[in-house]
């Protein structure tokens, strides 16, 4: 186990390389000039040039990558153009809302999508089974924003029950929970569609196999197929479910900007739109560190749980 352990850590090493580079490359084939944020339309060359110096724009691409590389090793991912604060304490702040969101998302989708899916395929080609796929497929054709926006209506505008925007952080817990719930329920829908349609498949196939017909000829009560059931299916739903999470921590721009959501996702929309550089940079290589370290915990926890995976 310490040597697949040990090997995935050194195959981790060359994707976050070339992520870092992919990284850099897309946010400076981007067209604009980052300081116009900052410039006044009547600026004189001489302060066009300090600017450019201070942030490094005036050295070649390839200096700049390995400058920005070997700081952000040292944890110094650069300063925010647009706020002139450092972005490693900007990125840091809005990973933990983003974090607590897309974890509470994960556990809704994962429990309703497991529950669907294993409805669905131990009652295959029932009513249940359909409903269950139906309810599925719904959750990944919904567009998550027009959900979020629908959902706002209902609940804030419509019934008064949730805060529609903000994180309540001034509030306490509960408050901060209230405001967690919308975003966290739009988040999970395609989560829940994806694990549900996979799970489904999963224990439809592991029902027909040859060890579970076995089972029950030698008087297994339910209870007990239903375990040996799950613990086939755990590792494969284990490693969706860490997919997802990780493209919930990367990709809830959209709900994040509807709710007001103060995470990584509403700060890469702020830096987006205000070409600031350092932070779309600092922020996208967060993301993108967090997604390769939750593969890694994923594969050695799907590996702890079947063996069969480190054997071959």
């Amino acid at each position: 186990m310490l040597a697949y352990l040990a090997r995935r850590v050194v195959y981790t090493v060359p994707i976050l390389l070339g992520v870092s580079l992919v990284c850099f490359a897309l946010v400076h084939i981007a067209p604009g000039d980052p300081l116009v944020s900052v410039l006044p339309p009547d600026a004189s060359l001489e302060l066009q040039r300090a600017l450019r110096t201070l942030y490094g724009f005036d050295r070649s691409y390839p200096e700049q990558f390995v400058r920005w590389l070997w700081r952000a090793l040292q944890g110094d991912l650069g300063t925010s153009i647009a706020s002139g604060r450092p972005v490693t304490q900007e990125v840091l702040k809005a990973v933990g809302y983003t974090l607590r969101l897309a974890l509470l998302a994960t556990a809704i989708g994962f429990f309703f999508g497991a529950l669907f899916g294993f409805v669905a395929g131990y009652f295959r080609d029932s009513a249940v089974d359909k409903l269950a796929s139906a309810i599925s497929v719904l959750g990944v054709s919904v567009p998550h924003y027009w959900l979020g926006m629908v959902l706002v209506i209902i609940f804030s505008a419509i019934l008064g029950w949730l805060p529609p925007t903000g994180a309540g952080d001034e509030g306490g817990p509960w408050q901060f929970f209230r405001h967690m719930i919308l975003p966290a329920v739009t988040m999970s829908v395609i989560p829940m569609g994806i694990v549900a349609r996979t799970v489904r498949a999963l224990v439809a196939d592991i029902l027909q196999q040859d060890f579970v017909i076995g089972l029950r000829a030698k008087g297994l009560t339910d209870y007990g197929v239903f375990r040996h059931v799950v613990k086939n299916a755990a590792p494969t739903a284990l490693a969706v479910m860490g997919l997802q999470l990780g493209y919930l921590l990367g990709g809830s721009i959209l709900i994040e900007t509807v709710f007001s959501w103060p995470g990584t996702g509403f700060l890469l929309n702020a830096a987006i739109f205000q070409r600031d550089l350092p932070l779309l940079q600092g922020t996208i290589l967060v993301l993108a560190l967090f997604f390769v370290i939750l593969n890694l915990l994923v594969d050695v926890v799907q590996t702890a749980l079947d063996p069969r995976i480190q054997r071959a």
